[in-house]
């Protein structure tokens, strides 16, 4: 079984987050992880798992006026550049049946703004045919730059095996509204 991870990241507190996914994933599942704008314009049929991720901007995903603020405060950090997770999953073709997903964002903690990247995103990909293997799940960070609060990479480890171990029981995926909170 394979897993593809595509994030968008500005401060590098989302990469990280990807990264611990795709570490409590690969013990069950051949994972690859790509940036957004070097991830593949199509996923593979060999993919069983996707997950997709990426900061709250403006109480969705990112837009080019978005990334162009954040990229201009995050200077010198991570950050992407070019197409961003909306983009790349508006020009996505359509998953092949049974395609499973599952979706995160980073959030600022306080003051807790409302809106979800990872809900954007999953419906996004629903529209292409791809079904929620789990509910969009968010990780939360101290301020727009970071860093991530203590315990969420573990979060997201667990997270990701969790998502495997769904997948490999052949529980399949399903269809679950709502949002995660820690």
């Amino acid at each position: 079984m394979h897993a593809l991870v595509v994030f968008e990241s500005y401060f590098g507190n989302t990469k990280r987050i990807a990264e611990a996914i795709a570490e409590g994933l690969s013990n069950q599942l051949a994972v690859d992880i790509s940036e957004v704008t070097d991830a593949p314009s199509a996923v593979d049929a060999d993919v069983d798992l996707l997950v997709v991720g990426g900061p709250t901007h403006a109480f969705g995903l990112s837009r080019p006026a978005t990334r162009a603020d954040a990229a201009q405060q995050a200077r010198g950090a991570e950050t992407a550049t070019g197409i961003g997770l909306r983009e790349w999953l508006d020009q996505l073709p359509a998953g092949r049946p049974g395609a499973a997903a599952a979706c995160f964002d980073t959030r600022v903690s306080r003051p807790r703004i409302p809106g979800s990247a990872a809900r954007r995103a999953r419906s996004r990909l629903r529209k292409r045919g791809f079904t929620a293997l789990d509910p969009a799940t968010t990780f939360w960070v101290r301020g727009t730059p970071g860093p991530l609060l203590d315990g969420e990479l573990a979060r997201a480890r667990e997270w990701g095996a969790r998502l495997a171990a769904q997948l490999g029981r052949g529980g399949g995926p399903r269809a679950l509204p709502g949002c995660r909170r820690p």
